[in-house]
């Protein structure tokens, strides 16, 4: 039986990404070789790392100064990268969720957090409104989309101090203001590929001060010198995140994304609002529009909901 993907990660691929990691998988590039094979120095699989990165630019329209990093793992490695990287004597966290909460607990081995504002007394069913955040704070981490709770922040933030953002469930759902940003990171497995790949997008002169105490595997301005490639890169993710941005580009972009979502979340959402047994789980305000969250009246019809949603050939 066919099934149909509804994880919030790994996430579900187009047919067209599929299709053609097999056929690359068969004999890539017409190498007479996998791409499971192939050397991860070779000038094959550093096109395709540079077509990979260019097309991430060109899709988020980039403005010049900034930088993308790929880097094996996922955005849970940036937690710690992050404040390596910019945490000199304090940093402020916006917490509106399991990921920005596990943001806070790694940031805080590197020197004082400010948590600005929490959501956590509503079971992170909203996002927190009216903080203020500290002059002296080297950058302020927020998480854009909450996977497990169903909220985001649509908006990008004013602030003055350096931005940061994990951006890992909602990047490629819709056009970003770049230039507001000092660094936004993202595991690929939820919006744009699949698992064993972070990526990040950086404002280069930013990484002037970086502590020399920084482990080299740890430093992103050494990664942005060697494009990636000064560790082992996870080869096959980044074949598959480039075939997903091709995938993006062809459908019309960012703006074409953007109206396919907020049309996606409306049926589920308008369906969720007039029933009397689903109930949505965030604010209507800060409703996410990757990631519908809703339960059932009970603990015991959520679990046959998820059992039998299982036995129809969904995965969730």
């Amino acid at each position: 039986m066919k099934k149909h993907n509804f994880y919030a990660g790994p996430s579900i691929l187009s047919e067209y990404t599929i299709k053609n990691t097999a056929a690359a998988v068969e004999n890539f590039a017409g190498m007479g070789l996998s791409l499971l094979e192939i050397s991860h120095r070779s000038k094959e699989f550093v096109a395709v790392n540079d077509e990979a990165r260019a097309l991430i630019k060109e899709l988020l329209d980039v403005p010049a100064g900034y930088e993308v990093v790929f880097m094996g793992g996922g955005a849970s490695m940036q937690f710690c990268m992050v404040p390596y990287n910019l945490l000199n004597k304090k940093a402020s966290y916006l917490d509106t969720g399991t990921w920005a909460s596990n943001a806070i607990k790694e940031a805080k081995l590197f020197g004082e957090v400010d948590v600005v504002a929490s959501s956590k007394d509503k079971n992170y069913t909203y996002i927190p409104k009216g903080y203020a955040i500290a002059d002296d704070s080297d950058y302020f981490h927020f998480t854009s989309n909450n996977t497990i709770y169903g909220t985001e922040m649509r908006k990008d933030p004013d602030v003055k101090q350096r931005l940061v953002c994990d951006m890992s469930s909602d990047i490629f759902s819709r056009p970003i203001d770049i230039s507001k940003y000092d660094i936004i990171y993202a595991g690929a497995q939820k919006n744009m590929g699949i698992a064993g790949l972070g990526v990040a997008i950086i404002r280069e002169d930013l990484l002037q001060d970086v502590a020399q105490t920084t482990p080299v595997l740890l430093d992103y301005k050494l990664m942005i010198k060697n494009d990636s490639m000064y560790n082992t890169p996870p080869a096959y993710a980044i074949y598959v995140l480039g075939l997903v941005l091709e995938w993006i580009d062809s459908l019309g972009g960012l703006e074409v994304m953007k109206e396919r979502n907020e049309k996606k979340a409306k049926l589920v959402y308008d369906y969720l609002d007039q029933s009397t047994f689903y109930k949505a789980h965030s604010d209507k305000e800060n409703r996410s529009l990757m990631n519908v969250t809703f339960t059932t009246p009970n603990k015991d019809l959520d679990a046959k909901f998820v059992k039998e949603s299982i036995e129809a050939g969904m995965t969730i």
